[in-house]
């Protein structure tokens, strides 16, 4: 199934029906400001398995991010920050960053790295901010990447084709028009300030 959305102004009934999905243990191909991503509930393990299987991991090599609402939302699921951490953050989300932080006690063990960190998103798009918010609770996610060595850029950014491709293996698809071809700029916030991976966003100085 694939559902059209516009960012901006997403219809609500749709982004409710999506929303019940994911809480009723469904997984989502969902728009962000970079790729698209496999998503589901973060209380839904199972779900997150067949997301690994998806991308052709194991749960355990999975590297997962945690798609958040907002950063009041995030600082639930991550340890205290120091104030320039904080304030990178803040002036940073929402928007293209996954800011890897030291994982809370309310993160299940499943879905950290072997550091005990998680990867933090806020995405800056409409129609998946109103459906984390709608759910009620954070998105587990990781990116739409080639498979089997398919290196057709339409492959990951066409709504349409993603839904080809993977339709038949996730409850619905999500779409929100083409995708950018970059990734988040990854940020290691565990243990000082450092980007580990330079994709869309750009950290100011």
């Amino acid at each position: 199934m694939i559902i059209k959305l516009y960012n901006g102004n997403p219809n609500v009934r749709e982004v409710r029906r999506i929303a019940d999905t994911l809480r009723d243990g469904g997984i989502a191909i969902l728009p962000t400001d970079t790729l698209y991503c496999f998503a589901c509930s973060m209380e839904h393990k199972k779900a997150a398995e067949t997301i690994a299987q998806l991308k052709g991991y194991k749960l355990k090599q999975a590297k997962y991010s945690m798609l958040c609402h907002s950063l009041s939302q995030a600082s639930e699921y991550v340890r205290a920050m120091d104030k320039d951490t904080f304030a990178l953050l803040k002036a940073s989300l929402p928007g293209p960053f996954t800011f890897i932080m030291e994982a809370s006690g309310s993160v299940p063990r499943n879905y950290q790295n072997a550091n005990k960190t998680i990867g933090i998103r806020v995405p800056e798009n409409d129609i998946t901010l109103a459906i984390i918010e709608e759910v009620g609770c954070p998105l587990i996610a990781t990116s739409v990447r080639p498979i089997d060595g398919d290196d057709e850029v339409e492959n990951y950014t066409d709504p349409e084709l993603i839904h080809d491709h993977f339709g038949s293996r996730v409850d619905l698809v999500v779409d929100g028009g083409i995708a950018d071809t970059d990734p988040s700029t990854v940020v290691d916030c565990s243990d000082g300030i450092e980007v580990v991976r330079q994709g869309k966003g750009e950290i100011e100085k």
